[in-house]
């Protein structure tokens, strides 16, 4: 059985929807989580010069197709990846940074009601409610979640770019300390959105 481990490895992440950590492998596997890697490494070996790799995201594995292939895919035609909309892009993108924030916390760097918003990416499963603020009227408070990560291609919250979004969510608020959202280079390509931001925007689905 052994030497058939890294076979059901794979058969667990083409099952899986979302990556699998080691924990949960090792789980299924009944073996050491440290052994897990070790497996994974074996995965990976085989399928050298395939159609599919082993990636890490979000604290686990995934299997995902090989980029040199990205063309033979993208003539498939298959449907576009759900797109965010420039206020939910700005939105989970101060949420990313700034976590935990609160809803008004948000509308105050925004300049706008976020309710909505963060509604939408509540229900898309890229921000969560983790708690309440110890403070009048304990708002709620909201992180990004592992689906957030692993949409952004994100091993971690460390790996997070600059996106312009924030930049431009900075701009508009001078107390979004620049320490904290750094200078790095600018995020992966966004499609664009045309129109301003509208307090009352039911859109930023």
């Amino acid at each position: 059985m052994e030497d058939k481990l890294d076979a059901i490895v794979e058969a667990l992440l083409f099952a899986a929807a979302r990556p699998v950590p080691a924990g949960q492998i090792a789980e299924v596997l009944e073996v050491d989580e440290g052994a897990v890697p070790e497996i994974v490494a074996a995965l990976s070996r085989a399928l050298e010069g395939r159609g599919l790799q082993v990636v890490t995201l979000a604290g686990g594995y995934q299997l995902s197709t090989c980029p040199a292939f990205a063309e033979y895919l993208r003539r498939l035609r298959e449907p576009e990846p759900e797109r965010l909309t420039r206020p939910a892009l700005e939105t989970v993108s101060i949420v990313a940074y700034r976590q935990p924030i609160t809803r008004p916390e948000v509308d105050a760097i925004r300049g706008v009601d976020s309710s909505s918003v963060l509604t939408s990416l509540t229900e898309k499963g890229l921000v969560k409610i983790v708690g309440r603020k110890a403070a009048p009227g304990r708002p709620l408070l909201f992180e990004t979640t592992s689906h957030f990560l692993s949409s952004f291609g994100l091993k971690s919250l460390d790996d997070l770019p600059m996106l312009d979004a924030l930049r431009t969510a900075a701009v508009r608020q001078p107390s979004l300390e620049q320490a904290e959202i750094g200078d790095a280079d600018t995020a992966p390509e966004q499609p664009d959105e045309a129109g301003d931001d509208e307090p009352s925007d039911s859109s930023g689905s």
